[in-house]
């Protein structure tokens, strides 16, 4: 009789404030089952729901939606006094808490993935670990705890890889270094590379699916124009362009203390430790004096525009890349003063001459008002209206501007929403597209935001699609991810570009 009044006893008060319920995401001592039995039936029914009913639209809808806690006739019936309850309750709760604190603090000193992670992760996926895994990590828990459930099971499984190291071997689907398909590849740039007046025309052709980590460095100075086709006047030209970058260093740098370029040069001394904080190459001092003299040289000899922040992301590609050509191992961990004081000279002239070929392409971004990024902002939501009428209207009904969002993205090149080595792979194929950074961006970009359209539509408050536009989770993709969003962007710049006004209604 006993036992079956304390069956009914739990039955009833399950809901009860404070009764034992399994908590997610907390270590608890195993509860026991026949108490448990019908909690699980409960929330067994519950789960049946589906998702979008469970989402209340308003305050009001989830009020009424909501069963209270304090039931009248569960005050009325039970007995809070009685000995059984007090002395189960109170001995559950206090090995519950007791065991929550010990995993906690066992946690706080050895920070630790847990066993089950990592057994998740197929065989054939090698986990790479580096400098800046714990601190990804530590925002992949807070993302998870911030962002919906539904939003963190879109993305797959990924093994750990690094946010530069080996730029051409990474693709987030693991797949090997090195193909026979990429062996072929590599053999025919280096013999377009090595011809003695290289075609650039077949160059771009074989560079746009990407180039190979070997060859890169070579390549991008021809695709850029700094370096000439022919093969012997490279050597010439590169010594008499950064011996005149070096020229430009004696000639300006001095003045960086003089009251009228006080400012550029403090804005850039304030920005640099900002550029790529998780990498620990940007945090080298010796690295950071380097972008100080190019952004600075740079703003002096561009007066219309001078130094814009954003400007601070456009050297890191290219520094990352030439420095590739003498290191072998992880870029991103690697100390700059084991470089001979020539290789670093080399290095930094290179990805001088090379950040203005493009800057010269894209200098309207950066001249009073930018008036380039208002007219590429304004293209871009005219293409989206075209393409995806059901995201623009859902811009429009929450008053989402596209300027709040996709100015960055203009501004940048998207080098804030993806990681550094997708932006390089990016790279690959905008200098093998005419005006690519002026003119297929604005395609890469439309392609980029239909990519998400799922979780656009899924935010229904103007607060959560900037917060979702402006945090996109990408942290893991690679050359697969860029390869399929490159790809959408030629579809659409097929269907567009030659068609100006299918951009109007």
């Amino acid at each position: 009789m006993a036992a079956e009044n304390s069956k009914q006893f739990w039955k009833r008060s399950a809901k009860l404030p404070g009764s034992i319920q399994p908590v997610y995401g907390a270590q608890h001592p195993p509860l026991d089952p026949r108490l448990t039995k019908n909690f699980i039936k409960e929330r067994s029914k519950v789960n049946t729901i589906p998702l979008k009913n469970k989402k209340a639209s308003s305050f009001h809808e989830f009020a009424r939606n909501t069963s209270d806690a304090w039931d009248i006739g569960d005050d009325e019936e039970e007995d809070f006094s009685s000995p059984s309850f007090q002395t189960l309750n109170s001995k559950v709760a206090l090995a519950t808490a007791a065991q929550v604190l010990e995993n906690h603090s066992k946690l706080r000193v050895k920070p630790e993935r847990s066993q089950s992670t990592t057994s998740d992760v197929p065989a054939n996926y090698k986990v790479i670990k580096s400098s800046s895994d714990a601190q990804l990590s530590r925002n992949s828990s807070d993302s998870c705890l911030r962002n919906p459930l539904h939003k963190q099971q879109s993305l797959p499984l990924r093994p750990i890889i690094p946010l530069v190291a080996r730029i051409s071997d990474q693709n987030a689907s693991g797949a090997p270094p090195m193909t026979v398909r990429e062996k072929t590849r590599l053999e025919k740039f280096r013999q377009l590379l090595s011809s003695h007046n290289t075609d650039l025309d077949e160059l771009r052709k074989c560079s746009w699916p990407g180039v190979p980590r070997e060859v890169r460095p070579v390549t991008w100075r021809l695709l850029s124009g700094y370096l000439p086709a022919n093969t012997e006047r490279r050597k010439l030209t590169l010594q008499r362009k950064r011996e005149e970058y070096f020229g430009f260093i004696e000639q300006y740098y001095d003045s960086r203390n003089e009251e009228h370029h006080q400012d550029t040069y403090r804005q850039i001394h304030i920005d640099i430790p900002r550029t790529n904080p998780l990498i620990p190459l940007f945090q080298q001092p010796l690295v950071q004096e380097i972008f100080e003299r190019i952004l600075f040289i740079w703003a002096i000899r561009h007066p219309a525009s001078g130094y814009v922040q954003g400007i601070n992301d456009l050297v890191t590609p290219f520094f990352v890349v030439f420095l590739s050509e003498y290191v072998e191992e992880d870029v991103e961990n690697f100390d700059v003063t084991n470089l001979s004081q020539d290789m670093l000279r080399s290095i930094e002239a290179d990805s001088f001459w090379c950040m203005s070929k493009l800057l010269d392409g894209i200098q309207d971004n950066y001249t009073f008002a930018q008036p380039g990024i208002q007219k590429k902002v304004k293209a871009l939501e005219e293409l989206v209206s075209r393409i995806d009428e059901q995201v623009h209207n859902h811009f429009r009904r929450y008053e989402v501007e596209y300027l709040q969002f996709a100015f960055r993205w203009m501004n940048n090149l998207l080098m804030r929403e993806l990681p550094l080595r997708c932006t390089i792979r990016l790279w690959d194929t905008y200098q093998s597209e005419p005006e690519g950074f002026s003119h297929f961006h604005l395609y890469v970009c439309a392609a980029f935001l239909i990519k998400w359209r799922k979780e656009i539509l899924d935010e229904e408050d103007f607060q959560g699609l900037l917060m979702l536009l402006q945090n996109l989770p990408t942290i893991h993709w690679g050359n697969e991810e860029i390869g399929l969003l490159l790809a959408e962007a030629y579809r659409l710049k097929y269907m567009f570009a030659d068609a100006p006004n299918h951009y109007r209604r």
